[in-house]
């Protein structure tokens, strides 16, 4: 079966998200967890203690957070396996909602990709 990333991105220093979405999200990814979709996931600190590497014209440089130019950032993640691409979109969908549901004046950007598993194409 496929498996996917999916990401959560919002702007950075937005704050938490409210309780009640906490509580959607546990049972949504609850329900997941047990039917074997859900493999591992969890939301993110901010980029105050991020730590990154840049490799630019051969040169290692690291870079230590905050990073006044992020303008959004992502804020959770999780591993998921679907029988297919469809069933993946449509449940990543229902996870879009909950977020325009539980915390509609955040801007909240639900990315899903598939993880690959070598040099082919993406397939079903």
């Amino acid at each position: 079966m496929p498996r996917f990333m999916g990401f959560v991105r919002m702007a950075e220093g937005v704050g938490s998200p409210p309780q009640a979405l906490f509580d959607a999200m546990d049972k949504f990814i609850g329900e997941r967890a047990v039917n074997g979709v859900f493999l591992d996931g969890g939301g993110l600190y901010g980029t105050e203690d991020a730590i990154n590497y840049v490799v630019r014209q051969g040169e290692v440089t690291r870079v230590d957070g905050p990073y006044a130019e992020a303008k959004e950032v992502v804020g959770g993640w999780a591993i998921m396996e679907y029988p297919s691409i469809k069933d993946a979109a449509d449940d990543q969908r229902l996870f879009a909602e909950l977020h325009a549901q539980f915390w509609p004046e955040v801007t909240v950007i639900a990315t899903l990709r598939q993880i690959s598993t070598g040099p082919e194409a993406p397939g079903a």
